[in-house]
């Protein structure tokens, strides 16, 4: 039965990979529209990665990340019955990642060299400042050619593609860690030890009326169903949910 995914982290560092992840999924889909029509969505989500690499460590918590998961992937090519070809591949490349990641100046700092990008981020930051009476040298780089327009965004994204592969790789382990389990509530409410968990996956049968709200930290979380309302916005769901839950 198709079903339709939440997640929801239950720290800020988990946090700021969820976001990041959404952020480098919109921005690289714009290389497969007309960029005329997706530009406005590939600069706001670009400058919003830039910004929250340099308001937080992210480098910072990737390079423990790798670090925790290249010493788990040693223990685990110990174990009997392990596929070791998948294995080594996750090892060499969360080894090259780490590599990457420590050199001294981190590659993406390139981009605020660049007087081009430095003048749209600025006019990005204000509200509606993005307009072409505003950025007439936008006006001019949406006018190249194909090739030259999708050149330039490939460069871009390759200075921030060792912060890309190193969420893709730590996030795709932190998913696996638990399989999904079916949870019966009653009143639309569902509680537990949030204990050693970094991140709650939810899937609700698709076509249901519902959505689940989590609140919570690392000790505790809850779970509460809600539906939408004309009148107020949403309002609790009182009803019994059953739903498939993964603690991972």
């Amino acid at each position: 039965m198709s079903s339709v995914l939440y997640e929801h982290p239950l720290n800020e560092r988990i946090r700021n990979y969820l976001k990041l992840e959404q952020l480098f999924t919109q921005a690289k889909n714009c290389l497969q529209c007309d960029i005329e029509l997706s530009h406005q969505i590939f600069f706001s989500s670009f400058f919003a990665i830039i910004d929250t690499l340099e308001r937080n460590d992210i480098r910072g918590e990737l390079i423990k990340d790798l670090e925790k998961l290249e010493q788990n992937l040693v223990i685990w090519s110990r174990a009997p019955n392990i596929d070791t070809s998948i294995l080594e591949d996750n090892l060499k490349l969360s080894v090259a990642l780490l590599c990457q990641l420590k050199t001294p100046t981190p590659q993406w700092l390139q981009l605020k060299d660049d007087k081009f990008l430095s003048t749209l981020k600025q006019r990005y930051a204000m509200q509606g400042g993005s307009c072409s009476f505003d950025l007439p040298q936008l006006t001019l780089w949406l006018n190249n050619s194909q090739v030259e327009i999708e050149k330039d965004i490939h460069q871009w994204l390759s200075l921030l593609e060792q912060v890309s592969s190193a969420l893709e790789l730590i996030l795709k382990f932190i998913r696996q860690r638990a399989s999904f389990e079916s949870v019966d509530c009653q009143s639309g409410f569902y509680q537990d030890n949030g204990e050693g968990i970094l991140l709650l996956r939810i899937k609700v049968t698709e076509g249901a009326n519902y959505y689940p709200t989590v609140s919570g930290n690392k000790f505790r979380y809850s779970i509460r169903f809600m539906l939408p309302c004309n009148e107020t916005g949403r309002k609790y769901y009182d009803q019994q949910v059953q739903f498939q839950l993964a603690r991972c």
